[in-house]
Parts: structure tokens; sequence; C-alpha cells
């Protein structure tokens, strides 16, 4: 018998893996895929920031915080890539590991204060779905409702934008503004997924669901769709699993329920899969070595 707390982890997980999907294909496919995990490292130190200012934990609050922080980061990557040198996949390292390791000097000097017990910083770092309540899913589905409507709206124009930025600047779309939306995006679904699958593993929850759909389908729209479903069975069949199965964290399962469904995907998906290419292969070796060896006349 399904209790009401499985019930609301089961819908706030399932919705928090679709939207993650859903937004992780405008990274993947933009080679911003790592821009996530900075996002989410780089936002430690806001959570930190704003339980500090308060004196008390405050969700609302420590969430702005990671926003503005998690931006902030942003900011820092692209400085970093437009001023100097530095490539992108550098510079997200730099940025990921300052930001971290500031908001890890900051959540200990938050234990050692008499209150720091109470400001459940480990939760954000390796998530805590049990705690979710009927308001996170509420938050979640909001969240979820509006990005999927502004996809929606913007689809032709966020399209365009993700796979030839130029060509829209030239046609006097705003690139910039079109490309501001979606990192914000990018930026509302890490932060709100980082009590429930925590800072270390949100990334993993926007890459998966798109690098397994890329197996199965070389349509935009289709690549989309089938990554919000395999991102919601992520959700599902981890939280499923984890409630099932005494002691064992949520977030972790739903990331290895993601992994395995990529490992088969890349197994047997058709074309793409490895039997696939494996089959082919072969009938290319047989078909060579039965052809005469003067060719076909």
């Amino acid at each position: 018998m399904m209790t009401y707390n499985t019930a609301i982890v089961l819908m706030g997980t399932a919705m928090l893996s679709a939207l993650a999907g859903l937004v992780g294909c405008f990274a993947v496919l933009r080679r911003h895929a790592l821009m996530g995990d900075a996002l989410a490292h780089a936002a430690l130190p806001g959570l930190c920031l704003a339980y500090l200012l308060l004196g008390e934990r405050s969700l609302p609050a420590m969430l702005l915080g990671a926003l503005l922080s998690g931006w902030l980061g942003v900011l820092c990557v692209q400085g970093l890539c437009a001023g100097t040198r530095i490539k992108q996949d550098a510079a997200v390292g730099i940025v990921l590991s300052v930001f971290f390791g500031a908001g890890i000097v900051l959540s200990q000097m938050i234990q050692q204060t008499p209150s720091g017990g109470k400001a459940g910083l480990d939760s954000f770092i390796f998530g805590k779905t049990a705690g979710m309540i009927a308001l996170d899913v509420y938050l979640i589905a909001g969240i979820a409702f509006a990005a999927l409507l502004l996809l929606l709206l913007g689809y032709k124009e966020f399209k365009l934008v993700t796979f030839d930025p130029d060509f829209a600047r030239i046609q006097g779309w705003p690139a910039g503004a079109l490309d501001l939306t979606l990192k914000a995006l990018l930026g509302l679904t890490v932060v709100i997924g980082l009590p429930t699958v925590g800072v270390v593993m949100i990334a993993a929850l926007l890459i998966l669901p798109c690098v397994t759909m890329r197996f199965w389908t070389d349509q935009f729209r289709s690549l989309l769709i089938g990554s919000a479903l395999f991102g919601s069975s992520m959700g599902l069949l981890g939280t499923w699993i984890s409630s099932t199965v005494e002691k064992m964290p949520t977030g972790p399962c739903i990331i290895l329920v993601g992994t395995l469904l990529f490992l088969a995907s890349a197994l047997v998906a058709p074309r793409r899969g490895w039997l696939a290419r494996w089959r082919m292969a072969n009938q290319a070796r047989l078909h060579t070595s039965l052809a005469p060896p003067g060719g076909v006349p």
C-alpha cells in the first residue's frame, strides 16, 4: 500500500526528472552540458550565505541565494571565455572548483555555530528526497508548466538558436535574449533539483535523458518528448526502488536507473546501438567477402 509521503515523492521526482530531461536537451545539444554542473556547484555558496544572513533555515531564501550564486558562476565562466584564452571546459572546471570550495568552507563555518545542525546543508549536497512535501511538488509543477509553455511558444526560435545561433542573429532574432532564457530555465531546474538529488548528481539528471534518447531518434521534437519521458521514468523507477528497499537513498537510485537505461539503449537501440552496428559491420564484411574479385560487371 502506497503511503501519502511516497506518493508525494513519486510525483515530485517524476515531474522534476521530466523537466530536467526537457531542459537538459538544449544544454546538451548546445554543448553546454557541464554548465548545469557548474551551476549546481556554484549554488552552494549562495545557500550558505543565505543561511548566514538570516540566521535560520528558510528554503525560499536559500534557493534564491543558490540561484543568484549559480548565475554568478555562469557569468564568471562566460567572462573567462570572453576575456582570456581559456576554453569553456577549463573555465567550467575552474569556476566549479572555486565556488564549491568556497561553499564547503562556508558550510563548515555554519556547522561550528550553535544552530548549524539545523541548516540541513547535507541535504542540498547529497539530496534528501524523503523530505519532499506537497508544497515542493506544487513548486516543481508550476515551474515545469511555465517552462513547457515557454518552450512551446518559442519552439522555432529556441530550435534555431540551439542549432545555428549565428544564423539566428543574421535573421534579426534576439539570439542573446533567447540564450539567456534557456540558461535561466537551466538555472531554475538546477535550483529546484538541489533538495532532491543534490549538488553532486543534478548534472546527471540533466544529461542522461537526452544522451539516452539520442540512440533512438534523430528528430528534435521526438528527442524533446522522449527525453522528458526517459527522465520521468528515471524518477518513478528510482523512487519506487528507494521506497521498497530499506535505507536506499532516492537520488542515487534515480541516477543509477538512468545509467541502466542509457546502457540498455547503447546496447539494443536500432541503427545506433552497439548490437545494430555490430550486425551492420558483419553484413558489410560478408558482402565484401562474397563479391567477385573483379567486381560486378
